[in-house]
């Protein structure tokens, strides 16, 4: 069984790992759904490129914040 220090020294990059998938699957199937809908209608490319390097932004967000807590955790914690 692990000590209370161990246990917190793996849980950090547990946690960023996990934070990392979200955002992974979610860029997936937008990615897949706009590649998809150009397919579909090349003529809503222009419209639908805007609105899907804004959402890109937002969800690869989602996945800095959780490293960059997890980075401000850590160091707070175990720093020197």
């Amino acid at each position: 069984m692990l000590d209370p220090q161990a246990a917190a020294l793996l849980s950090g990059p547990f946690a960023v790992g996990l934070a990392a998938i979200g955002p992974g699957i979610g860029i997936g199937l937008m990615t897949a759904a706009y590649f998809n809908s150009v397919a579909r209608q090349p003529e809503v490319q222009g419209a639908l490129t805007a609105y899907y390097f804004i959402t890109l932004g937002v969800v690869e967000l989602l996945g800095l914040f959780g490293f960059v807590s997890f980075y401000l955790l850590f160091s707070k914690n175990f720093g020197h």
